[in-house]
């Protein structure tokens, strides 16, 4: 079973939670995208004549990345970029109903997330902390992304996740049967609304991907991410 957890320097600066979904069946049936178009005019409607900064809820994502020097303005998190997107009523990318329901997630509730295939996850922990010198993966349809001085996921491989952007070596394909997911959030953060995006991601990779629920719940320092459910 895999084990997240949050090196010891990062316990006042984030919450996370983790969710591990197995069974899934990888597909493009639009279902989950159906409701992230639906999610993102919602947005549109509710914010017209506000930009992305103005949104009630943006400030903990911006937070979270200001704690690390990092600007989000500059380089933001995943689901501010989505934010972004349906604020200018453009339509949002439909990969698969994986994917899918992490974007749906990440934009309603603001937050950033990352979605691994779990097979390809070295080892049975992972660590979240800080990219050291040089550290960097490969995006998926990008170049490097840079990690020194932010906040990323490593196993024993090395870095494979962060809150902008998945790496290519993790990504989602058609051939994953297992899902394990991080939610990103500051320390600071209102933990219902931290726990109602895990348990919302969880939930919904079994709804729209045929999935079984193994384990979703906090990422805790040095330990467990959470009991089994």
């Amino acid at each position: 079973m895999l084990k997240f957890r949050l090196a010891p320097e990062l316990s006042e600066k984030v919450s996370a939670w983790s969710v591990h979904v197995d069974s899934i069946t990888v597909q493009n049936d639009g279902r989950a995208w159906a409701e992230l178009e639906k999610c993102a005019r919602e947005w549109e409607k509710r914010c017209a004549g506000l930009t992305a900064g103005q949104v009630e809820g943006i400030a903990e994502a911006r937070r979270l990345y200001r704690e690390f020097g990092v600007d989000p303005t500059r380089t933001r998190p995943s689901s501010e970029a989505l934010l972004r997107r349906a604020l200018k009523g453009q339509s949002l990318y439909r990969l698969s109903n994986v994917v899918d329901v992490g974007n749906w997630v990440s934009l309603e509730f603001l937050l950033p997330l990352g979605l691994y295939d779990r097979s390809r996850i070295v080892g049975d922990e992972a660590l979240v902390r800080i990219g050291g010198e040089g550290e960097e993966y490969a995006g998926i349809r990008k170049g490097p992304v840079h990690l020194q001085g932010r906040l990323c996921v490593v196993d024993a491989e090395g870095p494979f996740g962060s809150p902008t952007s998945d790496s290519l070596r993790c990504s989602i394909t058609e051939s994953c049967r297992e899902v394990s997911a991080i939610v990103f959030a500051p320390a600071d953060i209102d933990p219902h609304r931290l726990e109602r995006a895990g348990e919302a991601l969880a939930q919904r990779l079994c709804d729209f991907a045929g999935g079984q629920r193994v384990r979703s719940g906090r990422v805790q320092r040095g330990g467990d991410s959470g009991a089994p459910v």
